[in-house]
C-alpha cells in the first residue's frame, strides 16, 4: 500500500487530543518529583555538587537558563562543582539559597516522570528558575535523562496580567 502524503490528516484537523497522564501511575511519580526535589536541596543546602547531580544520567540533555546545552555528566557536573565551589565567600556564591518545590507532575508511560520544580531564591533578588525535568526507571532506579531551566523574571506591569 502506498501513503500519499497529502492525504494523511492536518494537525490542525485533528479534533480530539490525547490524554498522556496514567492516574495510577501518579502517586508514583508524585513520590519520584519529591525525592528528586529533596536531593536538589540537600546537594544545594551543602553547596555538594555530587549530592545535587546523584540523578542524573550519563548521557543527560540539559539546558541551561541562558539558552545553553550540554550532553553528559561529566561535564555538567564539572559545572555544578564551579558554581558550588564551597571555598567562595556566601555572598559570592553562584549558587544562592533556594526552596525547591515540586509544581506539577504526569506520569506519561510506564518508567518514566515529567515534572515541573521550581527553584526559588530565598533572597528577595535572587535568581529562581522553573525546570522541566524528564526521570526514566532503569532496574528499579530512577534517572534524569533531561532538564531545562526557565528564569523566572517578573512580568511588567500591564492591563493583561
Amino acid at each position: 500500500m502506498q501513503r500519499i502524503d497529502n492525504q494523511e490528516p492536518m494537525m490542525a484537523e485533528i479534533t480530539q487530543r490525547v490524554v498522556l497522564n496514567d492516574p495510577a501511575a501518579g502517586p508514583t511519580a508524585e513520590k519520584v518529583a519529591a525525592d528528586l526535589a529533596a536531593q536538589l536541596q540537600r546537594g544545594g543546602d551543602t553547596l555538594d555538587a555530587d549530592v545535587y547531580d546523584a540523578w542524573f544520567a550519563s548521557d543527560i540533555l540539559w539546558g541551561s537558563p541562558y539558552g545553553a546545552t550540554l550532553t553528559g555528566f561529566q561535564g555538567l557536573n564539572e559545572i555544578h562543582h564551579r558554581l558550588m565551589d564551597r571555598s567562595k565567600p556566601p555572598a559570592e556564591a553562584s549558587a544562592p539559597a533556594s526552596r525547591f518545590e515540586v509544581v506539577s507532575v504526569l506520569a506519561p508511560a510506564p518508567g518514566v516522570v515529567v515534572t515541573h520544580i521550581r527553584r526559588q531564591a530565598l533572597a528577595a533578588d535572587g535568581f529562581s528558575e522553573m525546570a522541566l525535568y524528564v526521570l526514566i526507571e532503569r532496574e528499579g532506579r530512577w534517572w534524569l535523562a533531561a532538564a531545562q531551566n526557565t528564569p523566572i523574571r517578573q512580568l511588567p506591569a500591564s492591563p493583561d496580567n
